[in-house]
């Protein structure tokens, strides 16, 4: 028999948006900083009390290899507590938290923390092709003469360096950037490009308007060594404007397209962490119960579509737990793009697109735009893609609180065509 699983609390960084340098904090910073300031709310319980750590990274730095377990090992866990990294492109977060659900209910697991952590900052910067077999070349000469050799080959060609960010953001099955895909759905779905500054612009009020209402109390201060704090989303745009945003020019699509930086999710560094637990868990360490996870559905779309994928997750949630959209109070779906969202939402509301692709006889229709990332999104917030899953999950908890709420989705598109949708509700 399946248990019960159970949202204990949850923490998460601000999230920092990426400038011109490499980020204050690595990942395992990020993550083991917001860890501490989860258990300090916790006093009843210890990260030596853990049955797991599992977490969501999609581009650890190369000295923090199973980023979960160097974490657990930072946090205090010991030596005795596994830990374990999942990777689902932008959905990592949410993975490990789904990872972390089906290993509490079906017994395996009482106590365990899960999320996610990323620091696109320090994306790494690569060697093409060609100095690599140049330096190969270099190093495998026996002589001085064969090395001088060596040296004259070498081409200004050969230092243009291999931008990681990019190609992990670009898909290699249809080697289109994640940007491409929004532009297809703008123009499959007409999505002008007034509507996608608009939701844009909506994102950065609604998180000027969260956090003057204090209704991002998930957010923890981070400290660096250099004696810098952080305490707020250092992307948000207070003076962000229509005016503004339409000065801004198309950059995946330069002639044709209407997808923009100002329209698109930031480049961002963050940790997003949750404390899931099971009844006997709860009960033992005397814990809080802020919310339930009743499941997860994941479903594959065209890899050119990918931020359809909620689309299909969503589909696939409402009809296992047999729910209609009147049953769901507030929605998070993830902001990667505006037009991506904007897509979602008019395909869920359209009858001939779930006739035609969900094979329902009508829509499952309209989502109110007030009770969707009503606290803004990505676009405002920042996209940390290993931890983006897991920080929906954590605010959309949160709102339920705040308004007394039953239920809600959380769901994210994923790259390469994947989507996610996780269901929580709170007792009434």
């Amino acid at each position: 028999m399946m248990r019960d699983v159970y949202i204990v609390d949850g923490a998460r960084t601000p999230f920092l948006k990426t400038t011109n340098k490499a980020g204050p904090f690595s990942a395992s910073d990020m993550a083991v900083m917001t860890a501490q300031q989860l258990f300090a709310n916790q006093p009843t319980c210890a990260p030596t009390h853990l049955d797991e750590v599992i977490l969501g990274c999609v581009m650890p730095s190369v000295d923090e290899a199973n980023i979960a377990r160097i974490v657990a090992l930072r946090l205090g866990c010991g030596k005795s507590v596994p830990a374990w990294t999942v990777q689902r492109n932008c959905a990592s977060g949410m993975q490990a938290l789904d990872s972390a659900f089906s290993n509490i209910a079906l017994g395996r697991s009482d106590l365990i923390l899960a999320g996610g952590t990323e620091v696109m900052s320090r994306a790494p910067l690569l060697l093409n092709n060609d100095m690599t077999a140049w330096v190969s070349r270099m190093m495998s000469a026996k002589d001085w003469k064969t090395r001088l050799q060596t040296i004259f080959t070498l081409k200004p060609a050969y230092f243009k360096p291999v931008i990681a960010l990019l190609h992990g953001l670009t898909d290699p099955t249809i080697n289109l950037s994640m940007g491409q895909t929004a532009e297809i759905l703008a123009h499959q779905f007409n999505i002008t490009r007034e509507m996608m500054d608009q939701f844009a612009y909506e994102s950065h009020q609604r998180a000027v308007s969260a956090d003057t209402h204090h209704h991002l109390s998930e957010i923890k201060t981070l400290f660096s060594n250099q004696g810098d704090y952080f305490s707020n989303d250092t992307g948000v745009r207070p003076d962000s404007s229509l005016q503004k945003l339409a000065t801004l020019k198309p950059i995946f699509d330069k002639r044709f397209g209407s997808v923009t930086a100002g329209n698109s999710s930031q480049v961002t560094d963050g940790a997003a962490l949750l404390l899931l637990a099971s009844h006997e868990a709860i009960e033992k360490y005397h814990l809080p119960v802020l919310a339930k996870i009743v499941g997860t559905t994941w479903a594959g779309v065209l890899p050119s579509e990918m931020g359809l994928g909620p689309v299909y997750a969503v589909d696939k949630l409402m009809q296992q737990f047999n729910l209609s959209f009147q049953n769901i109070d507030y929605w998070e779906i993830n902001e990667a793009f505006s037009a991506q969202v904007l897509a979602c939402v008019e395909a869920l509301s359209s009858d001939q697109y779930c006739q035609t692709h969900l094979g329902r006889e009508k829509a499952w229709g309209a989502i109110n735009r007030d009770r969707l990332n009503a606290d803004g999104g990505a676009i405002a917030l920042g996209h940390p893609i290993g931890a983006s899953g897991a920080r929906i999950v954590l605010h959309l908890a949160m709102l339920l609180k705040r308004e007394n709420a039953h239920r809600g989705v959380a769901t994210i598109c994923i790259g390469g065509g994947q989507g996610g949708a996780m269901l929580i509700e709170r007792g009434l």
